[in-house]
């Protein structure tokens, strides 16, 4: 399975949940896929959709799905021990880890190589980290949806991508919809 076919699979549980995508390719087969308002596309900021994810946990009370990659984390480690040390039980970080920087070309990361990001999470201090196959990835991201406890998934896939056009939304039409969802949960 690639990246595509993984989010093909979570589609039936995150199409109403507040869920930020990542840069690329990511983003784009999501909107594809299954464009919600609660969907919020990042559009040039690699590597912070782990972070926004989080802030936008800490403040408020819905669930917040951050779909990231490996590449984006790699670029940001730092995501990581913040979000260890700020936890948030309505915060789901999914990384969808295809060793590949998939949205430039699928160069190699290290997650690819040796680098464990589940071990690097956990050597963080994220207490409930999922490490699992592309296959199992929905019944992890369901027990962390059924769950009161933030949870890190790391989501081990094949590199490859799908043709996909590009998100025809400017980026405060993004916002826009998606802060007014999010408005609309918390009311």
């Amino acid at each position: 399975m690639i990246r595509s076919d993984v989010l093909k699979t979570l589609i039936p549980m995150i199409s109403d949940q507040l869920v930020v995508s990542n840069i690329g390719l990511p983003s784009q087969e999501l909107h594809l896929l299954d464009d919600q308002p609660t969907n919020f596309y990042m559009l040039g900021t690699m590597g912070l959709s782990s972070s926004i994810g989080l802030g936008l946990a800490l403040a408020q009370r819905a669930k917040v799905i951050a779909i990231d990659g490996d590449g984006s984390v790699l670029t940001n480690f730092g995501t990581l021990p913040t979000i260890a040390n700020n936890p948030a039980d309505n915060f789901i970080l999914l990384i969808i880890d295809n060793g590949s920087y998939g949205s430039t070309g699928d160069q190699p990361t290290y997650a690819g190589m040796k680098t464990s990001l589940a071990k690097v999470a956990e050597a963080c201090g994220c207490d409930n980290v999922v490490e699992c196959s592309a296959e199992d990835t929905a019944a992890a991201v369901q027990a962390a949806l059924d769950g009161d406890k933030m949870t890190i998934i790391v989501s081990k896939c094949e590199s490859g991508n799908i043709k996909v056009p590009v998100i025809d939304m400017d980026a405060p039409v993004i916002r826009h919809r998606f802060m007014a969802e999010v408005s609309r949960r918390n009311a």
